[in-house]
């Protein structure tokens, strides 16, 4: 090809990999710049010896309107490896989890009271549903107009935990955008790839090298600048090498950090993005916790529990993948400098054990097989009122240099299904370039 070029992503997530798969394509070289020893991003997973199936690092699943990881997956041809169990998921109020995985149950709910409130959830709900004006909505906060439109007691019963758990003393700030693309695009139903998402990730990397992609793991970029003859001087621990683009699919602190050259306006945007960072503590059982069977809690922060979630991953995905281990998460949201992010596996695990008999009164310290922990300061993006008039574009000032993060999904959500939405869009991009084709 006479327009091939040389491309460096740097980062081995799904988003990198997916941008990857159409470069490659459309006859580009490409090398993947990854600096953990394993690809997968923040899907990545972990696996022990005696295990068929890797579990996340941070619980991830898909959605059965997930369009974008699932045509993906279609293309590679292995659609017949994505399962959809049947999980449960519960609501704390007043003391006890209630059913809320259903819309029926979501009526059901008692912290919804009964009559007005009940049919101003359900006509609100229903609205957000058929709507597709998200921008009217991000004019407004979540909090406002929740209040309004919901009434105070739906909103506070459901949705005000929700987001105080996920943004914590911003949460009065986030946008109304926000919450609609949580109700638009998601599903009841659950969906995973057999031998879990590493697994996934694994795959799909093969498939590049065998497709000519150099991936080099354990390889961390540091620094990306322009040169006299247009192309980019990628720093890549020692050495440098010289690419016709480069696509950063990390966080917009690092892409601040990597390309300091950048125009002052385009990074003043990259470090006004908030997000919030994850905490996850993960605990392998001798026994099943939830009795009920239940995967997911949703845990209201003012209920005194030392965690927002609590997910037993093996009431979703078979313990029998697992050697019969039980697994279990217990995960938050916080401010990148909370204490969590300076406490000790011991010391986290010291506050999060006392609460487990609430969700078993035969809960022991003795179950526990091991237990990881697992943190990032860069997990959820806080999206604040207008925020579409913050978002980065992909290409940046500097000539071929792009960029694609999960700040830049928006107004949808975080996660592996929008990942390969921005990955692949940055790629019609960085294709089209030279070859005045629109995006």
């Amino acid at each position: 090809m006479e327009n091939k070029k040389s491309v460096a992503i740097i980062g081995a997530g799904i988003g990198g990999l997916s941008a990857a798969y159409d470069l490659v394509q459309a006859g580009h070289q490409v090398t993947i710049f990854e600096k953990d020893e394993h690809v997968g991003g923040l899907a990545s997973g972990i696996k022990e010896p005696h295990w068929e199936w890797s579990v996340e690092k941070y619980y991830h699943h898909w959605f059965a309107s997930d369009q974008h990881i699932l045509g993906l997956i279609e293309e590679l041809g292995w659609s017949d490896k994505v399962h959809f169990p049947r999980p449960y998921t519960v609501v704390y109020h007043k003391g006890k989890f209630y059913p809320f995985d259903s819309y029926l149950n979501a009526l059901l709910f008692p912290g919804l009271g009964w009559g007005i409130n009940k049919i101003r959830f359900g006509l609100v709900g229903l609205y957000l549903r058929l709507t597709n004006d998200w921008h009217s909505l991000e004019k407004s906060t979540v909090d406002a107009w929740m209040r309004k439109w919901a009434g105070d007691r739906a909103y506070q019963s459901l949705w005000e935990p929700l987001l105080i758990g996920k943004f914590g003393v911003h949460y009065k700030n986030v946008n109304m955008a926000w919450m609609w693309a949580r109700l638009k695009a998601r599903t009841t139903q659950l969906g995973t790839f057999e031998g879990g998402f590493q697994a996934f990730a694994d795959r799909f990397a093969q498939r590049l090298r065998e497709s000519g992609v150099d991936i080099q793991l354990g390889t961390p970029a540091t620094q990306v600048a322009s040169q006299p003859d247009g192309k980019l001087a990628l720093a890549v621990g020692e050495s440098s090498q010289t690419f016709d683009q480069c696509l950063v699919t990390a966080s917009p602190g690092f892409m601040a950090r990597l390309a300091p050259t950048l125009p002052e306006n385009y990074l003043t945007n990259l470090l006004n993005l908030k997000s919030m960072g994850a905490v996850v503590l993960i605990l392998s059982l001798k026994h099943q916790l939830s009795e009920e069977g239940y995967y997911w809690y949703n845990i209201p922060k003012s209920a005194g529990y030392p965690f927002l979630a609590l997910v037993e991953h093996t009431n979703y995905v078979s313990a029998e993948n697992f050697g019969g281990d039980h697994l279990v998460y217990c995960g938050d949201y916080l401010d990148p400098d909370h204490e969590y992010f300076d406490l000790s596996k011991e010391e986290i695990l010291e506050q999060f054990l006392p609460v487990l008999p609430r969700f078993n009164p035969k809960f022991k310290p003795d179950w526990i097989n091991k237990t990881w922990l697992f943190r990032t300061k860069y997990a959820q993006p806080i999206p604040e009122v207008n925020h579409s008039n913050n978002i980065p574009a992909i290409e940046t000032p500097i000539s071929g240099l792009y960029f694609a993060s999960m700040s830049q999904v928006y107004p949808w959500d975080r996660g592996t299904n929008f990942a390969v939405e921005i990955g692949r869009k940055a790629a019609r991009q960085m294709i089209n370039a030279d070859d005045g084709k629109p995006a």
